[in-house]
């Protein structure tokens, strides 16, 4: 039997109420590690309930945060107060959820999309020691237009917390139109995106690919073939110029961008789990 999620609320060094979900193991499974998950544009940390639950079946306590702007954290939805704001937030969850662990225990960081983005910059910058990363569909290369770049390079100078739609199409998030519909109908996730969140996005994934040769954490990028959401290219760049012997990769050829989410899953998760097993 599964135990419970809780919720709890996670004050921000500026004041800003960041909300974490935990999904504890039981009191009679050995803990082997913790993941701290970091969701995706527009969306929250309990879209991923159930891969908590599977995580939880291997072993591993599981930790998620609605980042700024996201959930039910504070913020206003899709905004970005500073460039910095996303990486900030996960040094501060790092921080608490390394201060509950034992010394020993290892500490996995899983980002998907702009999470995957978010968590691959953050050890690129090496801003905190981690024990290992899963990246799934990270937003490496968004794929922009020319216009967009234009926009992305401009309007953070002229008009930074300007929202507007981020244009993700709901119907490429996922094969499964049971996926699309509860989307859709959830109140927690949004289409909003400042100017700064864009920019922060377009620059930052090049960068963190820029230093994929330089990678030491263990890492396990997952990625989709059929990716509309973004462009799937900025996977395969990281996944060439990383050292093999650090970064394993995976391309599902035929998925679309939520790999966790799709009708057959199950080669995803046996890839997650094989890697976990492997390592820990």
């Amino acid at each position: 039997m599964n135990t419970p999620s809780t919720l709890s609320t996670f004050v921000a060094i500026d004041g800003d109420n960041l909300a974490v979900q935990d999904w504890p193991l039981d009191a009679e499974t050995p803990l082997r590690g913790v993941v701290l998950l970091v969701h995706g544009l527009g969306e929250h940390a309990g879209r991923y309930d159930h891969v908590a639950r599977r995580l939880n079946d291997w072993g591993f306590a599981v930790r998620g945060y609605d980042q700024y702007g996201h959930g039910e954290s504070g913020g206003a939805r899709g905004g970005l107060p500073t460039p910095t704001r996303l990486l900030d937030d996960l040094a501060d969850l790092v921080d608490s959820t390394r201060a509950r662990m034992g010394e020993r225990v290892p500490l996995i960081v899983l980002g998907h999309s702009m999470g995957g983005l978010v968590a691959g910059r953050f050890v690129s910058l090496q801003l905190r020691p981690l024990d290992a990363l899963v990246m799934s569909s990270p937003a490496l290369d968004p794929g922009l237009s020319m216009v967009q770049k234009w926009l992305v390079s401009v309007l953070p100078g002229i008009a930074p917390n300007l929202r507007v739609g981020n244009g993700l199409d709901a119907s490429l998030i996922s094969h499964d139109p049971a996926v699309v519909a509860a989307y859709r109908t959830d109140k927690l996730v949004h289409d909003r995106i400042c100017a700064r969140l864009a920019r922060f996005i377009a620059e930052q994934g090049p960068a963190t690919v820029a230093l994929a040769s330089t990678w030491k954490v263990p890492t396990l990028l997952m990625y989709a073939g059929a990716d509309k959401l973004v462009n799937p290219a900025g996977s395969r760049a990281f996944a060439a110029a990383a050292p093999p012997k650090v970064v394993s990769s995976r391309c599902f050829e035929q998925l679309y961008h939520e790999i966790f989410n799709e009708l057959d899953a199950e080669p995803v998760f046996a890839e997650l789990k094989k890697w976990l097993d492997a390592h820990f």
